[in-house]
């Protein structure tokens, strides 16, 4: 086993071209890392030499780094692990290969600032004053973590994959590299919500079942369109990813046959360059070609050929009427753009992340020295991971924020006290709520109070760090008081036969919330020790929970009969609000039930889908 792997990497690392004495130098790291791992073992049982194996050939053939990373990978956990030291290794391997083990080495503390878990945040992120390279080790050992994930005991498992979810996975989006985040959402999704993760996997294996023939009778003619113009090009009909439809479903309050575009088709295009073309022109023609073919959505197309995202990504999207009446979404890339979006941060560039990592590096410190009561990841992850929104002050000084900003983001970026004072905002000279999400382009004046008045409801809308920290000086934050032994989250609101986690807080209470909130999903990233391995949620069977259902239907009277039927006098529940809406023939209804557990949700909502002519349905 431990061979095979060690040769395998060998193998890869002959294949890089790197120089006889890099060579060496790997070899080198190798043996040092196996005679100090030797008596380990992983939970799983193998040696534990596989896992800096594992690192080193991601780090190596995933990432594409040189030699002294690869090093680095193989020796990523001696000094944390071993008696071995950093000056060792500075000795044997160098300044370089020394400063990366270093870097990416927890540091070792009997008291922490706030966590472990944040505390090593913390550290790897001011690694990027050192080199970026530290944080694409620490992605790698993610990754492997991740893939291995299956041998620790439950409550590690949630532990790990939340903080994947909530900081890594969004760092590797940042950083350009789609394949490496797409497989880290894709894992903790699996670990953190393990039924909706297989059911929604299903759903698209029968999907793709179903509809493959379909795929290839409407891409054929493309391949035959641009293999007539001589146009070398790869044309493949790929599914998303299960977390992605999953978190389209979440965001929209979808079912899954609801979400518009199970699939993508990628048309990779090779030969530009032959063809004296840039790699606009060759996008653009191909893009041409196609929409002679088949219809396209009016305002879908958009272009990231010009102007890329912060992370170098460059494409050219569309949406096209596929053959079964549905729009087909289409990426048209070249194969340099493709193979930049598996390595995003580590071409060339002039802009993008190489600005995003300037940025980091000048807010980093006054985040850590101002983030001190809490919230330090939230803030590094709202302030960095998102895209960014350009807005104008009135007199046109432009402003950068997050996606999703507020504008009350929009008036602490101004001033501290603009934002304490705040009433309201003009934008684009429209009265509008402080709570309004900016969109690009906004021009926006804050109205203002003489007397500072802040909500505690606008810590739910604010994205940056600045916002938060003015208005948690303001604020005391009271927990929802449901239980002598329990406190509900009052965002989730759990009932019996969820999938739930709980925290054990300083009191002693166990602040229970659904697997797949978000706040839980921070708490277990930041404060994972704090997590209960097993929460007993039977007592709150006797409370009522209020659950809000959307259906549609084609026969408003028979729905109307059936709910109350099945709600009052088959299930023995209370029935809240009713209202029914008719547009086009097509029939809305929401209605309200009060239920004491899961397992009463999941009853109803299969006895409402068995009704004639509901063809959807959803809570929410």
């Amino acid at each position: 086993m431990v061979t095979d792997a060690k040769n395998e990497l060998f193998a890869c690392v002959d294949k890089r071209g790197f120089e006889e004495e890099e060579i060496e130098r790997v070899h080198r790291a190798y043996e040092l890392a196996e005679e100090a791992h030797r008596p380990q073992r992983r939970k799983s049982g193998e040696p534990y030499i596989l896992h800096p194996i594992a690192v080193a050939m991601i780090v190596a053939n995933e990432i594409g780094l040189g030699a002294n990373p690869i090093c680095a990978a193989l020796l990523h956990d001696v000094v944390e692990d071993t008696d071995h030291t950093v000056k060792e290794i500075r000795d044997i391997f160098g300044e370089d290969v020394a400063m990366l083990v270093s870097v990416v080495t927890k540091r070792k503390s009997e008291k922490y600032e706030t966590s472990l878990q944040v505390d090593n945040y913390k550290q790897m992120l001011q690694s990027i004053h050192y080199d970026i390279r530290a944080l694409l080790l620490k992605l790698a050992d993610r990754l492997h973590n991740m893939r291995t994930l299956k041998s620790m005991p439950p409550h590690k498992q949630l532990k790990i994959a939340s903080e994947t979810d909530y900081f890594y996975a969004p760092l590797a989006n940042r950083l350009g590299l789609y394949r490496i985040k797409t497989e880290l959402e894709n894992l903790s999704f699996r670990y953190r919500q393990p039924n909706e993760y297989e059911e929604v996997r299903g759903q698209i294996a029968r999907y793709v079942s179903q509809h493959a023939e379909a795929a290839e009778a409407w891409m054929n003619p493309i391949r035959a369109a641009l293999g007539h113009r001589g146009i070398v090009a790869s044309v493949t009909c790929e599914p998303r990813s299960a977390y992605s439809i999953w978190a389209k479903m979440q965001e929209d309050s979808i079912s899954f046959s609801e979400v518009e575009h199970i699939r993508v088709v990628h048309i990779v295009y090779k030969n530009w360059k032959q063809k004296e073309m840039s790699e606009k022109e060759m996008a653009l023609l191909i893009y041409s070609i196609i929409t002679n073919l088949y219809k396209e959505k009016p305002g879908s197309m958009n272009s990231y050929l010009d102007v890329s995202k912060d992370n170098n990504y460059r494409s050219l999207h569309c949406k096209l009427m596929g053959n079964e009446g549905r729009w087909m979404e289409v990426h048209i890339a070249s194969s340099e753009m493709k193979r930049i979006s598996n390595i995003g941060c580590l071409v060339e560039r002039e802009h993008g992340v190489d600005r995003w990592i300037e940025n980091f590096r000048g807010v980093l410190k006054d985040l850590a020295d101002q983030s001190r009561s809490g919230g330090f990841m939230e803030d590094v992850r709202s302030t960095f991971y998102e895209d960014d929104i350009y807005v104008f002050t009135p007199k046109g000084k432009m402003v950068v924020l997050p996606k999703g900003a507020t504008a009350i983001d929009f008036a602490f970026e101004i001033h501290n006290k603009v934002g304490e004072q705040m009433k309201f905002a003009v934008i684009n000279d429209k009265l509008c709520s402080a709570k309004t999400v900016l969109q690009k382009g906004d021009r926006v004046r804050i109205g203002l109070d003489d007397v500072p008045s802040i909500d505690k409801s606008w810590l739910d809308h604010v994205s940056t760090y600045k916002a938060r920290i003015g208005i948690r000086r303001f604020l005391n934050r009271q927990p929802s008081k449901v239980s002598e032994e329990f406190l509900l989250c009052d965002v989730c609101k759990p009932i019996s036969g969820d999938e739930v986690i709980g925290f054990r807080l300083p009191d002693g209470k166990i602040e229970v919330h659904r697997c797949d909130c978000r706040k839980a999903i921070v708490k277990a990233a930041e404060m994972g020790d704090s997590i209960e391995r097993e929460v007993d949620m039977k007592e709150f069977e006797q409370l009522d929970f209020p659950v809000r259902f959307h259906v549609k239907s084609v026969n408003k009277d028979q729905l109307l009969l059936a709910i109350v039927s099945l709600v009052s006098e088959q299930m023995h529940l209370s029935l809240g609000n009713l209202h029914s809406t008719i547009a086009d023939d097509i029939v809305s209804t929401d209605f309200e039930v009060y239920v004491h557990s899961y397992s009463e949700i999941k009853r109803l909502k299969d006895a409402l889908a068995a009704l004639p002519n509901v063809y959807g349905l959803r809570t929410y």
